[in-house]
């Protein structure tokens, strides 16, 4: 199984994928417990939620699950919110703070992860940011994610429904962040937030260097608006997710609109 899967494209938005992948390797599987076996922290069936939104979009996804390594994660280990209850490199426990392992990985294996996984998808990532950005002169990276709306081990209540995250706005130009605040907060029926509990993961913070022409956002869906149930067996509800896609392809359309005012090339 390659780590990576790579549709390269010809605009200048680049979906990122981190977390959809369910793939892990036979001596990962012998080490987790049955709850971690469950996969239940998938990002569950987002690259089909945005397949073919955008013509000319590049997608770059993981095909290993987050359980293998986080590629969303600092590859140094380092918490992207100290103090708050997360989940790390390679995850102990899952979102609601349960062991997933039978056999916790050791630092030599986890190392070696980030070598073969992680260090693999943020090649191919900033191989073709490198290559969109060259060719317009701006590149909009637009982070795919989705969570379970109730965790309180991770956030009180209920999270909103789009979750947008530029790290306080310093990861992309102000008007990609005003651009898709405004979408999200015309959609009827739905609710949304800037930064809330979600302000962008290492990806978003890593890659996002405005004054470069490199922008990124991150959007955390909550898994409600596009699933049956937020529980196994994670069905894909074509109903909801058609109604989402209207908003969701809005945002794609719009931010790759944005281009050329971005200071790229026309």
């Amino acid at each position: 199984m390659t780590p990576v899967e790579v549709t390269q494209g010809t605009g200048p938005v680049v979906l990122g994928l981190p977390h959809t992948g369910t793939w892990l390797p036979d001596e990962v599987i012998a080490q987790l417990n049955p709850r971690g076996r469950g996969l239940d922290d998938t990002d569950w069936h987002i690259h089909t939620l945005y397949e073919a939104l955008l013509p000319g979009a590049t997608t770059v996804r993981a095909t290993f699950h987050r359980y293998v390594i986080d590629a969303n994660r600092d590859p140094s280990g380092q918490s992207l919110y100290p103090g708050q209850n997360t989940t790390g490199l390679v995850p102990l426990t899952d979102f609601d703070g349960r062991p997933i392992w039978e056999n916790e990985p050791t630092a030599e294996e986890i190392e070696a992860r980030r070598t073969a996984y992680h260090a693999a998808y943020h090649a191919a990532l900033q191989a073709e940011l490198a290559r969109v950005q060259a060719v317009h002169g701006v590149a909009i990276l637009y982070d795919c994610h989705s969570i379970r709306s109730l965790i309180p081990f991770l956030f009180d209540g209920t999270l909103p429904d789009f979750n947008i995250g530029t790290n306080g706005g310093t990861t992309c130009d102000p008007a990609i962040e005003a651009a898709v605040r405004d979408i999200c907060d015309r959609a009827e029926g739905y609710t949304s937030v800037l930064n809330g509990r979600f302000k962008g993961g290492w990806t978003t913070r890593h890659y996002g260097q405005p004054s470069k022409g490199y922008h990124a956002i991150q959007m955390e869906l909550a898994q409600s608006v596009y699933l049956t149930d937020e529980a196994a067996p994670w069905d894909y509800d074509p109903a909801k997710s058609d109604r989402l896609r209207a908003y969701l392809s809005d945002i794609l359309t719009t931010l790759a609109d944005l281009a050329p005012t971005l200071g790229g090339k026309r």
